[in-house]
């Protein structure tokens, strides 16, 4: 009898590596997707990519108020900071850029010391805790030309900040583009929390501070989030003088 107890547990160890084995073993860039994210994205993330880690939200105090900011929930495959069109999954590039450079002004860090492949073999996985994935293919990203000349102009300001009233942006993001507009406090992501509109007066920006990347961010919108796309809204003369006052905002020019 004590044979039979001790042969099925091996029994049993044999079919649970053999189970691993065919969803991980097999496939190298599988296992080490998971064995990266494990060690350096499910802290905040959670292991199966809910956003509910160990460090599910960080506190952070605006105007005597306390915000949640929450990590990414991966498993509805909707990406704030991508080249491609609003709704759209994001390339592997844009989650490379991402996973290296990290977002300023969060908790994402920047994964520098991580190697290009150990990179690629965690956007795979990531991947896989979305169904959109499986479902859709990536969005063409969006070409931007050359920075105009114009831009950051005061010509260029003076329309941008005719822009910035026409579209209300104001409303969220205040008249001095602190975060502090009018429905600034009512503002909620697609899982309807709260969240905080963006203060442009403070530090870097979150996608870059580039104006190519003001403008993509204009362009694109920031799925997820309130924060909508202009493309289909303002031509690019008016999305690149948006991009002007954006930077009088930040202090970037006069």
């Amino acid at each position: 009898m004590k044979g039979r107890v001790v042969s099925l547990v091996v029994l049993g160890v044999v079919f649970w590596a053999f189970v691993v084995g065919e969803s991980y073993g097999a496939d190298p860039q599988a296992q080490l997707g998971k064995t990266v994210y494990e060690r350096r994205c499910a802290f905040c993330h959670g292991l199966s990519g809910n956003g509910h880690g160990t460090a599910e939200f960080v506190y952070k105090k605006k105007e005597g108020k306390i915000w949640k900011l929450y990590p990414r929930d991966f498993t509805f495959g909707s990406f704030k900071f991508r080249s491609t069109p609003t709704g759209s999954l994001p390339t592997d590039a844009d989650l490379m850029r991402i996973l290296t450079r990290g977002i300023p002004r969060s908790s994402m860090p920047a994964g520098r010391d991580l190697s290009d492949a150990e990179k690629n073999a965690v956007i795979q996985y990531i991947k896989t805790f979305s169904a959109r994935w499986k479902n859709e293919q990536p969005g063409e990203s969006i070409h931007v030309s050359a920075k105009p000349d114009y831009v950051g102009s005061p010509e260029s300001v003076a329309k941008g900040e005719q822009v910035w009233k026409n579209m209300k942006c104001w409303e969220c993001h205040g008249e001095q583009g602190k975060g502090d507009g009018t429905k600034s406090e009512t503002i909620k992501d697609d899982m309807k929390r709260p969240i905080l509109p963006f203060d442009f007066t403070i530090g870097a920006l979150k996608r870059g501070s580039a104006p190519e990347d003001i403008y993509l961010a204009y362009t694109t919108g920031l799925d997820g989030t309130g924060m909508p796309s202009y493309e289909d809204s303002l031509n690019e003369e008016d999305r690149w003088n948006l991009v002007s006052y954006t930077q009088k905002l930040m202090g970037v020019v006069k």
